[in-house]
């Protein structure tokens, strides 16, 4: 099942810290579109996700935004 998560409006740490809580209540399987802002989040979100055991299947520009695509 595919999910989205729009972190835009949010600043590190909690870029991370939502996208964590989003994660954890996915079933194993599931996709996560994470929306999120260039620079710090871009940077930092798809490269912690990973080092948490997700997989990062996607990193590309979407309108005035990225989207990073996860899978559990």
């Amino acid at each position: 099942m595919k999910h989205v998560l729009d972190i835009t409006k949010e600043h590190c740490p909690m870029t991370f810290v939502k996208t964590k809580l989003k994660l954890e209540q996915l079933a194993k399987g599931d996709i996560l579109e994470i929306m999120l802002c260039e620079g710090e989040p871009l940077n930092n979100v798809p490269k912690t996700v990973e080092e948490q055991g997700y997989q990062v299947l996607e990193i590309a520009p979407h309108n005035s935004y990225y989207k990073v695509v996860v899978k559990k």
